[in-house]
Parts: structure tokens; C-alpha cells; sequence
């Protein structure tokens, strides 16, 4: 592919610089750059703009290791390259690029994007197993990792960067994928990671406080989901939570809305629901017809999530009976409500990746629900991140807990005892000492773990929540190997060989 090639998918083409003549628009293209360190010889290099620098800046580093044309919506210097085309809009320019460097491979793969706040992760597992009982292998990209029917990756971000998604659907195609599941973030859909994409259909869980660091409010939040269903060609499903009151809007600004619901009459709903820690059972409603679900995901949150991955299975045709055994074939998620401990233990403990009060609140009540004993809670907040929600994240915790332990979570550059002084303040500010839960401050998060499932008696529940999936913590510019999921069964062993005193 060259360089003329793929000029005629740039939108927003402001002006070429110096000329392009043949001998540019003859040359090989071998990759499309954002990083001018990554680039190499035949590349294309996108000067993107980040939070501190303008990528044009690094143009003649890209050019000195081999670039062959320079794109960025900024003028060239004086003295820069002369392959050098100007647009409107550096980011769509990545994507489009992208695209078209890897063939589109979006056109060959039943692409379901998935958005919202909470419960990604979980639809995407769901939505993978279901299109594989019905014979469509599918791939997935998320905050767990890349699976792309060959090796599986560990994600550095939920939605990668637009040349690492196109070059991860392309990989699919070779590995005779027949569809994709996608967390499509908020971050990847301000920067634009997923133009060019072409996606089946599309799915909104919800829409709850976060990253408000990065949008500032909840409009905003809300506009950068939109952008999805924007995307969708004409006749594709959106498939909307209305129990949501952001789905409810977003409903109004679709072509083809397909609704679920528990609380609201919506187009697939249940008919019946009944729960349990060892998993859920479901009948379900929908325009197709009557499905009988058997879920090993306990709780209410899971059902929202069973019903996101049923209705986009629905609306695409997909045959009953392979929704009925996708949804019984998946086990469980990586860090999303995974069970720790087991029959032999006499407590119960569990992992989650919920950080935001939303997703802390729906766990947590999950748990009470499902559990018998006492609710111990274990979790921090994020450094360098939204810091308003952490006292919500603490009166949420004091509501739904019998003891809270705040610890550290990813503190990065920030002071954790501070951050659980933050924390702890939203404890405090919505209890008293005589009516809230007993609370701990421990900053070492796994001495906070041991001391909570030390403090638990049996019959209790211990929820570890904020990490999830992740194998490392952030402390400084530091990563340290932590698995919340390790460090708990560890201190389950020890609790088992402890002698019982009767």
C-alpha cells in the first residue's frame, strides 16, 4: 500500500504541504505512527495532540527515523519535512488511516461495540460466549486483554489506540474470527480510537459519575457515549438500558432502538428472576419470543448484563439456542464479582473491579443480598483521578458495610493517606459513631486484605473492591506485581489452618 493509496481517506484535508508529487504518494507505506520513537522506515506519522505536547513537535524525530509523510492539524515549522498534509483533525485522521492501512477489517466481523460506566467487561464475556455457541468465534477487546483468537494480551488500556484496534480486528480476520466484542470507553471515544470502525450493533449499560476528571461533567460524559450510536450505519441496533435515565435520552437519538429493562416495560425484560451466590436463573421476554436463562453471574447487577448481552444477540438474529447456552457456558469474569474462596473456607470473599460509588453501591448490594452474615468492605480510590467521588465512594461503603477497611487502590503520584483521608470523610459525614460501621484505615492494601479476612467471622462476606483483574499497583512511577485475587487466597489458607476454637 502507498502513500497515495490511502491520502484519499483523510476527511478534513486542509492543505499538503511543500507538494506531494509521485515520488511521495509512490512510496511504501509499512505502518501508521503516533509515537515518533515507534517510527520506522515507510511509516506514516500522525502528530497527534496529548495533555502536554503537540506531536508536530516530534515530526523530524519521525522523519529522521524513516517516515514517509508527516499528518497533524497543526502548520509545519519553518524548517520541517516537506511530506507534510494538514488537517482539520489529527485523531479521526489516526483512525481513518488505520483503517484503511489494515483493509477495514470491521467489514469482515459482526462488530458489537459495548459503553456505559459499568458492566462492559462482563457483555463483552457474555456476548463472546453466546456468538461462539452459535459457531461465530469471536474476539474481544477490553480492560482484561486482546483475545484475538491467537495469543491473548494484557490490555495497557480498555480501548487501545486506533492503529492497535485496527491492527487487533485485522488479526481476528486471519484467525478466522466471525465477530468482535468491544468496550468502547469514554477516553477512546473523545480521541476517536474506534472511526472508521464499522460496528453490527451497539450496547449502553449506564451512565454513573466517573472520569469526570477527563470530562468534567456528566453532559459531557454523556455526549462522548453518544458517539457510538452516531457511528452506527443505518438499520443497526442500539441497545439501550432504560432503566437508565441517560438511556431513556438516548433512546430519543436513535435510528433502530432495541430497550431492556428490569424496573420499565422495555423490548427484552424478565419475567422472572431468582439469585443466588451460586448463580441466576431468568426467563426472559423478548420481540423474538420467551428465553429460560441459567447464569453462573449472581446478583442484580448481572442481569442487566445478561439482558445487554441477550438483547444485542437478539437483534442480530442470533438462534435461541445459542443464547440460552452462551449465557450458561460462561463461568465467570476476571475481577468482576469473582468468588475467592471456596466450600472448604468458612467465609465468603470475593473480588470486584468496582470504582465508582455506582458500581461499589450495586456490589455491595449484591452481597447483602445474597450473603447471611456481615458485609466487610475493602477498597480505595485512584490517584491522580476524579477526587470528588471518593467521599461518595466512603458513604456508600458506610451504608451497605459492617466494617469498612480503606486502603490504598493505584495511589500513582499522590499521597495515599490522603486519599483515605478523603474517603474516610464521606464515612464520616454520613454516619455518626453510634449508627455507622466500624472503620479501618490500613495503608498497605495487602495487610488491608489479611486484616479484613482475619476480622471476618464465619458466615461473613469480604468484598475487595477496585482492582479487579489487575496484577500490579501503581505507586509513584513504580508497578508493582499485586493481585488482589492472590493476596486473599493466601490469607484464606492461613485462616483454614488456623486451629478452630469451639
Amino acid at each position: 500500500m502507498t502513500v497515495g493509496d490511502l491520502l484519499p481517506r483523510l476527511s478534513g484535508v486542509v492543505a499538503p504541504a511543500g507538494g506531494l508529487g509521485a515520488d511521495v504518494r509512490d512510496r511504501a507505506v509499512t505502518a501508521i505512527a503516533y509515537d515518533s520513537r515507534r517510527a520506522t522506515a515507510g511509516a506514516i506519522f500522525v502528530a497527534v495532540s496529548g495533555q502536554r505536547f503537540d506531536g508536530a513537535a516530534f515530526a523530524a524525530d519521525a522523519m529522521g527515523r524513516g517516515a514517509v509523510l508527516v499528518v497533524s492539524a497543526s502548520a509545519p515549522p519553518v524548517d520541517g519535512p516537506v511530506a507534510w498534509v494538514r488537517v482539520e483533525d489529527a485523531r479521526l485522521a489516526l483512525a481513518e488511516l488505520a483503517a484503511a492501512f489494515h483493509h477495514d477489517p470491521s467489514h469482515d466481523l459482526t462488530v458489537v461495540g459495548v459503553t456505559g460506566t459499568n458492566g462492559k467487561t462482563t457483555t463483552t464475556y457474555l456476548l463472546a460466549a453466546i456468538f461462539a455457541a452459535a459457531g461465530w468465534p469471536c474476539g474481544r477487546i477490553g480492560s482484561v486483554g486482546y483475545d484475538t483468537g491467537g495469543t491473548m494480551r494484557d490490555a495497557e488500556r480498555t480501548t487501545p489506540e486506533a492503529p492497535e484496534v485496527q491492527a487487533l480486528l485485522r488479526e481476528m480476520v486471519q484467525h478466522r474470527r466471525a465477530a468482535c466484542a468491544m468496550e468502547v470507553s469514554s477516553h477512546a471515544l473523545a480521541m476517536r480510537r474506534v472511526e472508521g470502525t464499522r460496528f453490527a450493533a451497539a450496547v449502553f449499560s449506564n451512565l454513573t459519575r466517573d472520569h469526570l476528571d477527563y470530562h468534567l461533567d456528566m453532559e459531557h460524559y454523556f455526549g462522548m457515549k453518544r458517539r457510538l450510536f452516531d457511528m452506527l450505519p443505518a438499520g443497526a441496533p442500539a441497545i439501550i438500558n432504560t432503566d437508565d435515565p441517560f438511556g431513556l435520552q438516548l433512546v430519543e437519538m436513535v435510528g433502530r432502538p432495541v430497550t431492556y429493562a428490569i424496573d420499565r416495560a422495555a423490548d427484552v425484560t424478565p419475567d422472572r428472576v431468582e439469585s443466588s451466590l451460586p448463580g441466576t436463573s431468568i426467563d426472559v421476554r423478548t420481540p423474538r419470543g420467551r428465553l429460560q436463562l441459567r447464569s453462573s453471574l449472581p446478583g442484580r447487577l448481572n442481569v442487566y448484563n445478561v439482558l445487554a448481552a441477550v438483547s444485542a444477540a437478539v437483534a442480530l438474529d442470533v438462534p435461541f439456542q445459542a443464547i440460552e447456552q452462551g449465557v450458561a457456558g460462561l463461568e465467570g469474569v476476571p475481577g468482576r464479582f469473582e468468588m475467592v474462596s471456596s466450600p472448604d473456607d468458612d467465609v465468603c470473599v470475593l473480588v470486584d473491579y468496582a470504582h465508582t460509588d455506582d458500581a461499589l453501591r450495586a456490589v455491595l448490594g449484591a452481597v447483602r443480598e445474597l450473603c447471611g452474615g456481615r458485609v466487610i468492605s475493602v477498597f480505595g480510590c485512584g490517584g491522580d483521578r476524579d477526587t470528588a467521588k471518593r467521599p461518595l465512594m466512603g458513604a456508600v461503603a458506610a451504608r451497605l458495610s459492617d466494617l469498612v477497611v480503606v486502603t490504598s487502590d493505584n495511589p500513582r503520584s499522590e499521597d495515599p493517606d490522603r486519599i483515605i483521608d478523603e474517603i474516610r470523610r464521606g464515612i464520616d459525614s454520613s454516619t455518626t459513631a453510634a449508627t455507622g460501621p466500624p472503620h479501618l484505615g490500613i495503608t498497605d492494601r495487602r495487610t488491608a486484605i489479611e486484616r479484613a479476612i482475619d476480622e471476618a467471622e464465619p458466615g461473613d462476606a469480604v468484598v475487595i473492591a477496585g482492582k479487579g483483574h489487575e496484577t500490579c499497583q501503581v505507586v509513584g512511577d513504580e508497578r508493582r506485581p499485586f493481585d488482589d485475587r492472590l493476596v486473599a487466597r493466601a490469607a484464606l489458607a492461613r485462616r483454614r489452618a488456623r486451629p478452630r476454637v469451639s
